[in-house]
């Protein structure tokens, strides 16, 4: 690799793409450290994908990492994801943080303004890839996820579906970007080369708040 290897902090969503950014920057050479995840005000789940802390250690525990659960408001968010940057490169020693984001430029530029303000780079190995090309990519290397949130325009039909080539062509079909780069659907890996057991997931109902739809997940 042409950068020398990294301590890695990974912005661990639960998800396939943070989770491939991982896979792929260990293959670079980068030595991940701790994972880093905001969840809600309140603690009880992630943002976004609406995951309970009990499914992201598990998770934590199957790649042999610590985690880092930040409680925070939408408002506190920044503040306190740098705030978490900086007690993780100093517990770790860490050198850079790794994201998954594949072309939206805010995002971005927004984590490289949260790691400058760190002392961190900022690394995204899956940027400015094909995301279709890019999503079959994933499933050949061995990473299993299913879909836990989605919009509307997808449906309940859809949550709990794991990704493989009929889902692909059943997104696409629906006319939604098949990697949900556009906040379209949400995924949780279940299981990756990187993890030592595949995640065991609890039951779940479905649930819908305003123009999402969520798995609703027994503790």
């Amino acid at each position: 690799m042409t950068n020398p290897p990294e301590n890695i902090i990974c912005s661990w969503s639960g998800g396939k793409d943070s989770c491939f950014a991982l896979m792929t920057a260990v293959k670079q050479g980068h030595r991940p450290v701790a994972l880093l995840n905001v969840l809600n005000e309140n603690g009880q789940i992630s943002r976004s994908h609406g995951l309970p802390p009990s499914l992201l250690e598990q998770q934590a525990a199957a790649l042999g990492l610590p985690v880092l659960l930040q409680p925070a408001t939408w408002k506190e968010y920044e503040a306190h994801f740098v705030q978490s940057l900086c007690q993780l490169k100093s517990t770790y020693h860490a050198t850079a943080a790794v994201f998954g984001d594949i072309d939206l430029q805010p995002h971005r530029d927004w984590e490289e303004k949260v790691c400058s303000a760190a002392g961190l780079t900022a690394l995204l190995p899956l940027w400015q890839q094909e995301r279709k090309v890019l999503v079959y990519r994933m499933l050949e290397q061995g990473l299993k996820c299913r879909i836990v949130s989605c919009n509307t325009v997808l449906g309940e039909d859809f949550l709990g579906r794991e990704m493989d080539d009929v889902l692909i062509a059943d997104l696409e079909a629906a006319g939604v970007d098949v990697c949900g780069e556009n906040g379209e659907f949400h995924t949780l890996v279940t299981d990756c080369p990187l993890f030592s057991v595949p995640v065991q997931l609890p039951a779940y109902k479905k649930v819908r708040h305003e123009d999402y739809w969520f798995l609703q997940w027994e503790n």
